[in-house]
């Protein structure tokens, strides 16, 4: 797993089909065969190759135990300018962009021992190119670069206002308009997101992670990972033992 502040890329166990609902646009891609996609409970579609728009709640399962994935924050990119697949909604019928990214995710394989991932841009490498970055306005972008160095912060929203020198309730609507998804539900997918840095740690105690990631307590913990994930944090530990994870550091905008 590859993980930047904007970015991700997986390659490992997928889990149950359980219900997800995650808050980047996420790309499935089907290691071999086929998955199937059920998006906020309509028909299942079948396909090699899904995509997900942020905080859309989805199933997923396949013909392999492994899938391919990849998310891209949504504040971190201009969503009507990304490729045409990239604003596709479920399945994808792109049987060359398949073939391109598992070609892509067989060459990171053979790299991971040897090649320094901090060397690589995320999108480059990936996708031939970069995706365009989303402009900002620079109160919110001050805030989401606090909750990106820190998502694990007890500050409220109310702090957060204060800090951008807005009333509550401007800052609350502000967020949202630039953002797009309210402050609350965004900093709850970015505490889940931080616990993707601690998913091989061998001698994890999952109460510890969770406050380490800012949860009050391992009910809240598990309550939100599940939600999220669709995994239980036991579960989600379990499968990911034998899984090696690059962490990388980047700008907010930045893969």
């Amino acid at each position: 797993m590859w993980i930047t502040p904007a970015r991700v890329f997986y390659h490992g166990l997928l889990g149950e089909p359980s219900l997800r609902s995650m808050g980047s646009v996420t790309v499935y891609v089907a290691v071999s065969g086929h998955i199937r996609i059920q998006m906020d409970g309509g028909e299942w579609q079948t396909t090699e190759l899904a995509v997900v728009p942020p905080y859309v709640p989805h199933q997923v399962c396949a013909d392999s135990r492994f899938i391919t994935l990849m998310q891209f924050e949504a504040e971190s990119v201009r969503l009507p300018a990304l490729p045409a697949w990239l604003q596709a909604r479920g399945a994808v019928d792109a049987p060359e962009q398949v073939q391109a990214l598992r070609e892509k995710q067989l060459q990171l394989s053979q790299w991971a021992a040897c090649v320094d991932l901090d060397t690589l841009d995320f999108d480059q490498t990936l996708l031939g190119s970069a995706l365009p970055s989303k402009p900002m306005d620079a109160r919110i972008a001050m805030v989401l670069r606090h909750l990106q160095q820190d998502p694990a912060a007890s500050l409220l929203a109310q702090d957060y206002a204060a800090m951008a020198h807005l009333s509550f309730s401007r800052f609350l609507h502000l967020f949202k308009q630039e953002v797009g998804a309210p402050f609350r539900s965004f900093r709850t997918w970015k505490r889940a997101r931080n616990v993707l840095h601690h998913v091989v740690r061998q001698d994890a105690n999952l109460l510890d992670v969770a406050l380490d990631a800012g949860y009050p307590d391992s009910t809240h913990f598990s309550h939100s990972i599940r939600q999220i994930y669709g995994l239980k944090p036991s579960d989600m530990f379990a499968g990911s033992r034998r899984l090696r994870v690059h962490a990388q550091t980047a700008s907010l905008t930045g893969a």
